[in-house]
């Protein structure tokens, strides 16, 4: 989740992981060029050029309101610090001479976005449900599944959502097409408990059982798969060499993916069944660590949104 800690521009958030990818960035030289694709409330990228008082940093965000928590970076930071209103998967726009020392991907959905009930993220208020990272583009959540084929809707659900009782779920969604019940956060959320709920034996889930369906809802209809599998590979080419990217994801279909490209682009095998031999791969960069980098017990204290996040980091070759 991308939280933040300027008080003026942020409220007093703090982003996830952040010692954690201040460590790798140290192996940054002070002056270095860094890239934040997803800059939401700031913190990283308050915190990297606080780390690295001679660096600069560009930072993009495709939500419009995160343009407008950039202005206070760009009053502190003057010259130091740029922002691009643009998705992360149109990095390939990029002037090609940009490259980058460190470039950092903080996936998932802020706290910006959870806590505000006329995004539609969360069912935690009442609020339309539009779930979109960038209101002006594209369908809302509530369009989404008043029109969606079986396919698709298999696809946000089962796919996506990793929901065991998808069939049910989707079953409920296009029977309550027309009703009205798809287009509340609250109306939706507990069409999905009563379905879920109503098949389910056995002690009541931790979780809300909506969870799991506003989450492949949301991934989705911005695409968050495509995108992320379209700027990674983009955004180690742009790197210096001894370059650093860190990645953080929230799901396991993020996670798996940013492994096996990790894993690719320093030789390794991507998976349990890649049959590849040594000769065959080839190796442009280092793993900082083999196993990705979770919270500390502190950190899970006080942010409990950290407890799903996972940061794997890779240096280029020199």
């Amino acid at each position: 989740m991308k939280n933040a800690n300027n008080s003026q521009a942020q409220g007093g958030h703090v982003p996830v992981l952040l010692q954690e990818v201040l460590a790798a960035f140290a192996h940054v030289k002070s002056d270095g060029h860094f890239l934040d694709c997803t800059f939401g409330g700031g913190g990283h990228s308050k915190a990297i050029l606080d780390a690295h008082p001679n660096s600069t940093l560009l930072a993009i965000d495709q939500d419009p309101f995160a343009k407008q928590r950039a202005i206070f970076l760009a009053k502190e930071y003057g010259s130091r610090f740029r922002f691009l209103d643009m998705n992360f998967s149109e990095l390939d726009t990029l002037d090609k001479s940009e490259k980058f020392d460190g470039i950092l991907f903080d996936l998932g959905v802020s706290s910006y976005q959870l806590d505000d009930p006329s995004r539609g993220f969360s069912f935690r208020f009442k609020g339309s449900a539009d779930m979109r990272m960038n209101p002006r583009e594209g369908v809302d959540a509530a369009t989404f599944l008043e029109t969606a084929s079986e396919a698709n809707l298999v696809k946000a659900i089962r796919d996506y959502g990793e929901e065991k009782s998808w069939k049910k779920v989707i079953n409920a969604i296009i029977e309550a097409r027309g009703t009205g019940a798809l287009q509340d956060t609250d109306s939706l959320a507990d069409l999905i408990k009563k379905t879920i709920e109503g098949n389910r034996k056995g002690p009541p889930s931790r979780i809300h059982p909506a969870t799991l369906s506003f989450q492949g809802i949301r991934i989705f209809i911005n695409k968050e798969m495509e995108v992320m599998e379209k700027a990674i590979p983009e955004a180690f080419s742009r790197l210096n060499p001894n370059g650093i990217l860190a990645v953080i994801t929230f799901h396991s279909l993020e996670d798996r993916f940013v492994k096996r490209f990790f894993n690719r682009v320093t030789g390794r095998p991507e998976h349990g069944n890649d049959s590849r031999t040594q000769d065959q791969r080839e190796s442009h960069g280092k793993l900082l660590f083999r196993k990705p980098v979770t919270a500390g017990e502190q950190e899970l204290a006080q942010n409990p949104r950290s407890r799903s996040a996972k940061l794997r980091i890779v240096q280029k070759h020199q």
